[in-house]
């Protein structure tokens, strides 16, 4: 069954002056303020296009790849994933590293960077983001 998921912005003003909310709908869990300066500078308290993107490859990601290893007979014990979005003015998003780090008992290093790689190409959030280079660093845990 499909599932739609809605945000609503509300922006004020011009751009590099403006400002606005984001509001996560279908969650209701939060309204987020946003800015140009937090976006093109320093954060300082708000959100950005970007980290919004950040926080839905990460958890992509971490899905497909828990879902993909568990398919494969080795179900994690943990995944911690962090995705770094990185947006140059002018140009836009300029790349995406995904840094992953897994506990995941009796599984090869071999199979797991596999594993990591599968899941980069097939998360749908890394295939709705198939624009842009996304890297990929995968590490398992002692």
């Amino acid at each position: 069954m499909a599932t739609t998921r809605t945000a609503t912005t509300e922006w004020k003003g011009a751009l590099l002056d403006g400002y606005g909310t984001v509001a996560l709908n279908s969650s209701g869990v939060g309204r987020f303020d946003v800015s140009w300066p937090s976006r093109a500078e320093q954060a300082n308290g708000k959100t950005s296009p970007e980290e919004l993107i950040a926080a839905a490859h990460s958890s992509c990601f971490s899905m497909a790849l828990s879902h993909g290893l568990a398919q494969a007979g080795t179900p994690p014990q943990s995944v911690e994933t962090r995705a770094d979005v990185t947006f140059q003015p002018g140009e836009g998003i300029t790349g995406i590293v995904l840094s992953v780090r897994a506990q995941v008992p009796g599984i090869s290093a071999e199979d797991f960077q596999a594993a990591a790689e599968n899941a980069k190409a097939n998360c749908p959030v890394s295939k709705a983001l198939a624009g842009t280079t996304i890297t990929l660093n995968a590490e398992l845990a002692g």
